[in-house]
């Protein structure tokens, strides 16, 4: 059967070159075509000559892709006949059965975390022309012939062999090796093999020691405010956590926190107000640790991207002599969100329950994505990648402080030295949640500030601001437009 020009527009309607590769993106437009029953065994496609003149695109490009699907046998070429839509295997058939109701559940469940406050980034931030967002990828930023260049080293038999096997419990060594070598040195931080856990990321390190030290019973203390997923994962175990106190030196050692069992702390950069523990009170710090028998989980999630030269802090890790130090680490500030690769070190008795604990969850991380990234640190692409886009980040800084000074005269705007975002408390009855709404109405993502709060009254006043994810040249505007939303009353 024969299909009308129509039908082949509508199959190949989102083809970009922007995107995947021509070839890939044919295939898969055929595939899915084929499998949603656009078209069916039997059915002729339009010659390779017709098919390139319709999408635009070199007829090698469709010949090839043609020859791929035949070899898939997904498409069947019949000598002076042309191109056909090949058999398709049976489906399994099942009966149709009546709508399933699901309302029985909710009665049942153990914990319901949606109940809890949590980030509201939309999914499509990327559509929005001035998205001030911390944490999210900007693809202009990532280094992609050198993580190439890793993949591809990665990707022979021999390598292969290394890596697709099962490790159970254990992790990538070359991996290990680099985090040992070229990783944590560079922060004071020196560490045994089995001190080192790879992780899905921060976010599944700091998961797992809350399920490896947090019960009922135990005294947690969560900087507040601070990381609104982390105070969430807490809620999971226990409802009594103890809210540490944040000044301008960063958490205060006060009788609060020496009367916790565990504090977890972001000594380097405080979430979300960028600020960075002064010398003197990391001192305070592991010195109470040492006298009241803490365990400090240190959460360096922004290590490795260094904007400006300031007091960035020696990490707690470093300085601990007791072992009362869990340190947490990720890639995913300086490289990509969505690599989910982080670490944990810490003493050996730890990273042994750890192991055990990750097995049980979910065994280990993607080993393959471990050797790329072990190889792409090896061949020296990670701080290349580091000093190149410090200096990008440095100038969207300095673009989005300029900008908040001149449109945002009446709110107080920080940026400790180093930070990838700005912490903005705004005037006194305007509130962030309506701002967030407001703003993204207009194309301008912000990140209300209640989300970082225990209690979110004390939050309502702030906003957070980050450029990881806005181009330099869209700054001025995306501020100039925020600052038309506060109510003029409050300017």
């Amino acid at each position: 059967m024969k299909h009308p020009f129509e039908t082949w527009q509508h199959i190949f309607a989102d083809l970009e070159n922007s995107g995947q590769s021509l070839n890939i993106q044919i295939r898969r437009a055929l595939i899915l075509a084929i499998e949603n029953g656009l078209i069916t065994p039997g059915d002729q496609l339009p010659s390779s000559r017709q098919l390139a003149v319709l999408l635009g695109v070199a007829r090698n490009t469709v010949t090839a892709a043609y020859r791929l699907l035949v070899d898939e046998k997904i498409l069947v070429s019949k000598k002076r006949s042309g191109m056909f839509v090949g058999p398709r295997p049976k489906k399994v058939g099942f009966a149709a059965r009546e709508p399933v109701h699901t309302g029985h559940f909710a009665p049942k469940f153990a914990q319901t975390p949606s109940r809890y406050r949590h980030f509201n980034k939309p999914r499509d931030w990327q559509k929005h022309r001035y998205p001030f967002l911390y944490g999210q990828f900007d693809p202009t930023m990532f280094p992609v012939n050198d993580w190439r260049e890793a993949m591809r080293a990665t990707s022979t038999v021999r390598e292969i062999c290394v890596w697709a096997g099962d490790l159970i419990d254990e992790d990538d060594p070359d991996l290990v090796e680099q985090l040992r070598v070229q990783v944590l040195p560079r922060r004071g931080i020196f560490a045994d093999p089995g001190q080192i856990i790879i992780t899905i990321g921060s976010q599944q390190a700091l998961s797992m020691l809350v399920q490896l030290f947090v019960g009922a019973s135990s005294r947690v203390g969560l900087e507040d405010p601070g990381y609104p997923d982390l105070r969430n994962m807490v809620r999971l175990a226990t409802h009594d956590f103890t809210r540490l106190r944040i000044d301008r030196e960063g958490v205060v050692p006060d009788a609060a926190l020496c009367g916790c069992d565990l504090v977890f702390v972001s000594a380097n950069r405080h979430c979300p107000t960028t600020g960075v523990l002064s010398g003197q009170r990391r001192r305070d710090l592991l010195q109470a640790a040492d006298d009241h028998d803490l365990i400090i989980v240190e959460d360096d999630y922004e290590a490795d991207l260094v904007l400006e030269d300031g007091p960035e802090g020696v990490p707690l890790k470093a300085q601990d002599r007791a072992g009362r130090v869990i340190y947490v680490g990720s890639f995913s500030k300086a490289l990509a969100p969505g690599l989910r690769i982080g670490y944990i070190v810490a003493a050996a008795p730890v990273i042994n329950e750890l192991r055990i604990l990750r097995r049980l969850l979910m065994r280990h991380p993607p080993t393959n994505n471990q050797r790329i990234l072990a190889t792409f640190i090896a061949l020296g692409h990670y701080h290349r990648h580091l000093q190149r886009i410090g200096g990008i980040l440095s100038r969207r800084a300095q673009a989005l402080g300029g900008a908040a000074r001149r449109h945002l005269p009446d709110c107080i705007i920080r940026r400790d030295c180093g930070a990838k975002n700005f912490w903005v408390k705004l005037p006194d009855g305007v509130d962030g949640q309506a701002l967030e709404v407001s703003a993204r109405a207009h194309g301008v993502l912000v990140e209300a500030g209640h989300v970082f709060f225990a209690s979110a009254r004390d939050g309502r006043h702030f906003i957070r601001l980050g450029f990881t994810s806005i181009t330099e040249n869209r700054i001025e505007r995306g501020i100039e437009i925020l600052a038309g939303l506060i109510p003029t009353g409050s300017r």
